[in-house]
């Protein structure tokens, strides 16, 4: 398993390597090195899946140690690789979607004439990712980390000569650099605890740390995770982000960026497992988020900044599985598989709407784009029907799921996971209505058209996913298979029956489907966004004032802070120091005035200097 092992990173990040080294030469054939480099990997990863699928539970681990990458005193870092059931199905959505998204982005990015330098970032995303979810020990993964935020700037800024595009990739890679303090402060805790930053020695001294060390160690992996996984309260990057070109948006949400913060929690489960408090934060935070984006996917007409929020309030839903505990880790990566499959289709399917509407993002500009653009619109209608939970799609299964341990652990947050469903059942529907239904909206001299076919077959393979991810649920095989990692939960009853539950969601989601089909269907839509919209309109459309807080907060007291050090620094330091040498150099002014050129003068100085010296030796002695 060595060889396929070391070439799932090795192909993207040498396909990354050429491209972006090799110049104007790999101009012409450098996208199909791209899309041929991650297809390679994931057939290395289809591989891998296989040898362990029919091992027990206790064998599906394969450790790799490639070289010793530093050692100073007692503490030796190697260079290694973990395989176990969580990386395996991180591989296959990893390589499996972003494989389907460079090939979408061939057709999307066919007429930019940087296209190469593109696949480059991609396939670097790609291996970056890969790093992440394969590393052995917290420094490798701290390297995929790092290596993710790299080629997120990169592609969310690809098209830097639009200051939106540059200022969203600033704004994205200082946010995640606040996430990044603390793994890195969390990493080093670890280390000053335990004295080894491999996950499978700190498993096993996890018994006999304090508590308040594991809550520390917990609340700090949360920050990080806030970061990536764009969590309240650091969420506020990723709805800039969408300033990057579509294939980004797609690889960021469904299969790479988003996703190492959930990845990040559930792969530290036996640090959370001792710690109570931490996993109720994670809890608590991965519900207020999932509130809020789909709060922000209410208001929004930009059609890519609906899913960002959506992604937001899905992700959230993540965590808050995560919080809770053992009964939660593997739903939480079911609920990730099954979010990157009908993620990635209706981003590109926005991404397709997009290309046949001259690169319109406001909803308000589009209508009756079913019968103009059909194959998106039932790809994306399957997307649709995953996300909003319908019974035999994807988030049927996943999302209920959660819903039901939610309930189970903590009534209050079950609450509010069954809320935030009827929520998206609303805002998907007035996406879809105000996109594919109703009148046409268009602008003048948009003619819109379906996508070429290298676009819309990544559409019917992620749609047809979107249909068939519930399988992995059958006989609770995706929870058997992930056991040696995230443990075997206690069997407990949830409040109701989980048909039950399953009926209540399902209705739940139905009226947030009826009250966005009575408010959007029933009438025109104008194309210009009214002025006059309630309170939370308002707040959803300035995202829940996430950047107001943050300038009045952070920024605004930033700026004035470092005003004032520079002051402090021009009049105290610099001031002092200058003083000093003008007084020198006054002082050095005077005293040269003594040095006359007159030869008399020096000698009458040298006979006076004497006379004073035999004076005072003659007072000494006299004394």
């Amino acid at each position: 398993m060595a060889l396929p092992l070391v070439l799932v990173i090795a192909l993207p990040a040498f396909g990354a390597a050429v491209l972006l080294l090799g110049g104007r030469l790999t101009d012409r054939w450098g996208h199909l090195l791209g899309c041929l480099t991650v297809a390679a990997s994931f057939v290395c990863s289809v591989i891998l899946f296989i040898t362990i699928l029919g091992r027990d539970a206790s064998d599906r681990q394969v450790g790799l140690d490639l070289w010793t990458w530093f050692s100073t005193g007692d503490w030796k870092v190697q260079f290694g690789l973990l395989y176990d059931p969580l990386s395996a199905l991180f591989l296959l959505l990893i390589t499996g979607v972003g494989g389907l998204i460079h090939v979408y982005s061939i057709g999307y990015m066919e007429h930019d004439e940087r296209r190469r330098r593109f696949f480059g970032y991609l396939n670097l995303f790609v291996a970056a990712m890969l790093m992440l979810v394969l590393a052995s020990d917290y420094v490798g993964v701290f390297l995929g980390w790092e290596g993710v935020g790299l080629a997120s700037y990169l592609l969310i800024g690809f098209w830097q000569y639009k200051p939106t595009a540059a200022a969203a990739a600033k704004k994205a890679f200082v946010i995640n650099r606040v996430g990044d303090i603390g793994l890195s402060l969390g990493v080093g805790l670890i280390f000053a605890t335990f004295g080894t930053t491999s996950f499978a020695r700190v498993s096993e001294l996890t018994s006999g740390a304090s508590g308040g060390v594991m809550t520390a160690i917990g609340l700090l992996l949360l920050l990080a995770a806030c970061g990536k996984s764009a969590q309240f309260p650091l969420q506020t990057w990723l709805l800039d982000a969408m300033e990057g070109p579509t294939p980004v948006s797609a690889l960021i949400h469904a299969a790479t960026m988003v996703t190492a913060g959930v990845y990040l929690i559930v792969r530290s489960q036996f640090i959370f497992e001792y710690t109570s408090d931490a996993r109720l934060a994670v809890a608590v935070i991965g519900t207020i988020t999932l509130l809020m984006g789909a709060w922000i996917g209410c208001a929004k007409d930009d059609i890519k900044k609906v899913l960002a929020g959506s992604t937001m309030s899905q992700i959230g839903y993540m965590v808050l599985a995560a919080g809770l505990g053992v009964a939660g880790y593997a739903f939480a990566i079911f609920h990730l598989l099954m979010h990157g499959f009908f993620k990635a289709n209706m981003f590109l399917g926005a991404g397709s709407v997009m290309h046949g509407t001259n690169d319109d993002v406001d909803m308000r500009h589009y209508g009756a784009l079913r019968k103009a653009m059909p194959v998106t619109f039932l790809t994306f209608t399957m997307g649709y029907l995953a996300i909003i939970g319908f019974p035999g799609f994807d988030g049927f299964w996943s999302k209920d799921k959660i819903i039901e341990v939610a309930l189970t652990q903590n009534v209050w947050l079950g609450l509010c996971a069954l809320f935030g469903a009827g929520v998206t059942g609303f805002y998907m529907t007035r996406l879809m209505l105000m996109t594919f239904f109703g009148k046409s909206r268009w602008e003048d001299g948009v003619h819109p058209h379906e996508s070429p076919k290298v676009m819309t077959i990544p559409l019917m393979v992620l749609a047809a996913l979107s249909l068939l991810g519930g399988l992995l649920l059958l006989n609770d095989w995706i929870v058997d298979f992930l056991s040696p990692v995230t443990g075997v939960a206690p069997h407990e009853e949830p409040p109701l029956p989980a048909v039950v539950l399953s009926v209540i969601a399902v209705l739940v989601v139905a009226v947030g489907v009826a009250i966005a089909w009575m408010v959007f269907s029933r009438r025109d839509v104008p194309r210009t966004a009214p002025t006059k919209v309630s309170v939370f309109t308002t707040a959803g459309r300035n995202e829940l004032y996430g950047d107001a807080f943050n300038d009045a907060i952070i920024v605004g007291p930033g700026k004035r802070f470092n005003v004032g050090l520079a002051a402090f620094d021009n009049g105290f330091v610099d001031g002092g120091a200058m003083g000093t040498a003008s007084a020198f150099r006054g002082l050095s002014g005077r005293l040269r005035l003594a040095q006359n050129g007159f030869v008399r003068s020096y000698a009458l100085g040298l006979l006076g200097g004497a006379a004073l010296v035999l004076l005072a030796l003659l007072v000494v002695n006299l004394g």
